[in-house]
């Protein structure tokens, strides 16, 4: 297993990238990173020095994941999504003591162009929308869009929407994979 890195990336030393990932054209890697196997970062990404980035995740063109980031295993990141690390910059004011973590959880999806507001967690198989304007929490397995964002319904680790509702008790089956999903007290989760 090696680590596939384009000529005209710059990776810092420092950097940890782990077994079979791959890095494009123009990339930047910070020397604080730590990226799992795996994972692919397409062209002119930027990774931070404060930076988490899971297994097996997909980072599309033009993403720059920025310091207090951390992505989980299965994360696919869309073309020019966005991160932000302060929640109100000012270019007179230096605000590198106010970052805001940020964590997006294993098997989410993070639609094209959408941004995620910073200290918003997004859970684990959420999906966000292209386009859409995170700027609160995100529950396991939620569909969100629209600026802000709001839960439209829910997906399946296999990214099919499922038949539930957004309150109550039900149980619901992936068309795809047969798994099983059960929505109790407004979170979902996989029984089977």
């Amino acid at each position: 297993m090696t680590v596939r890195i384009h000529p005209s990336a710059i990776v810092d030393k420092g950097a940890r990238i782990g077994d079979n990932s791959q890095i494009w054209h123009f990339v930047h890697v910070c020397s604080g990173a730590v990226i799992g196997t795996n994972c692919s970062l397409g062209q002119n990404v930027f990774v931070g020095n404060r930076v988490v980035i899971g297994n097996n995740v997909k980072i599309q063109n033009n993403v720059s994941v920025y310091d207090n980031v951390t992505i989980e295993d299965d994360v696919f990141c869309g073309p020019s999504m966005v991160f932000t690390n302060v929640y109100n910059p000012r270019s007179a004011v230096s605000r590198k003591n106010e970052y805001r973590d940020t964590f997006i959880g294993q098997g989410a999806t993070l639609g094209a162009n959408c941004t995620i507001v910073c200290g918003s967690n997004i859970g684990c198989y959420a999906f966000v929308g292209a386009g859409a304007v995170i700027n609160k929490d995100v529950p396991d397995y939620a569909l969100m869009v629209g600026v802000p964002a709001k839960q439209i319904g829910w997906m399946s680790e296999y990214g099919e929407r499922l038949d539930l509702p957004f309150e109550g008790r039900a149980n619901a089956i992936c068309p795809y994979t047969d798994a099983e999903y059960q929505l109790n007290g407004g979170q979902v989760k996989r029984i089977r």
